[in-house]
This record gives C-alpha cells, sequence and structure tokens, in this order.
C-alpha cells in the first residue's frame, strides 16, 4: 500500500511563510496527481492545491492563489507547498492527497491516497 508523509507544520505568525513537504512511498507514483488539502473543526476538508502527474498542471483554490506554490519534484515522488502572506484563517491540518485521477484528486473524498495531516498554527 502506497504511503503519504507530511511534514514542515508548525506555528508561525501572521504574514509570513511556511513550506510543507509531502513524500510518498511504497508504490510507483510517476502517474498520479498529487494534491494539498486542508481541514478545521465544524469545517469539510477543502481543497488547497493541485498538481498533475507531471507537474505542467496547477489548480488553487481562490482564497489561496497569488499566496500559495505548488510544486513537484523532478522524480514525482515529493510535492512542497510553499505558503506566503499567510493569515490567522490559514490555520488547519494540512493533508497531502494523491490520486491516478486529477478530478477524483480535486474531489477530495474521492482521492485514493492520504497522509495523517500536519498542524499549521497562525498567530496574531
Amino acid at each position: 500500500q502506497g504511503q503519504l508523509v507530511e511534514s514542515g507544520g508548525r506555528l508561525v505568525q501572521a504574514g509570513g511563510s511556511l513550506r510543507l513537504s509531502c513524500v510518498a512511498s511504497g508504490r510507483t507514483w510517476v502517474s498520479y496527481a498529487m494534491g494539498w488539502f486542508r481541514q478545521t473543526p465544524g469545517k469539510e476538508r477543502e481543497l488547497v492545491a493541485a498538481i498533475n502527474w507531471n507537474g505542467d498542471t496547477t489548480n488553487y483554490a481562490e482564497s489561496m492563489q497569488g499566496r500559495f506554490t505548488i510544486s513537484r519534484s523532478t522524480d514525482k515522488n515529493t510535492v512542497f507547498l510553499q505558503m506566503n502572506s499567510l493569515r490567522t484563517e490559514d490555520t488547519a491540518v494540512y493533508y497531502c492527497a494523491a490520486d491516478i485521477s486529477d478530478t477524483h484528486l480535486k474531489s477530495g473524498g474521492r482521492a485514493a491516497y492520504w497522509g495523517k495531516g500536519t498542524l499549521v498554527t497562525v498567530s496574531s
């Protein structure tokens, strides 16, 4: 079974920057789309950003566009999320996900693989 492990979440001050990493292992990932989602208590998990199998197409949620950047390593096994100009409302558990279908990945709950999440806390 494939495994995704996130890292990089921590406490950061509003206006600051943070970089999250997700390392995929346990199988071949070259044909998989990958992405980041986030969730806070009482709210549904929402898409943050997604990247296709070869890294040449990206998608962002409107509130993250211009502030966050998703990228992928050449070997396709690692995905990054660079977060700039962080706001208190960005506080959430951030999850890495993967699916062979771009459409399924962007549908959130339909993604085939999920990490356990990493907590990002943005303070005033």
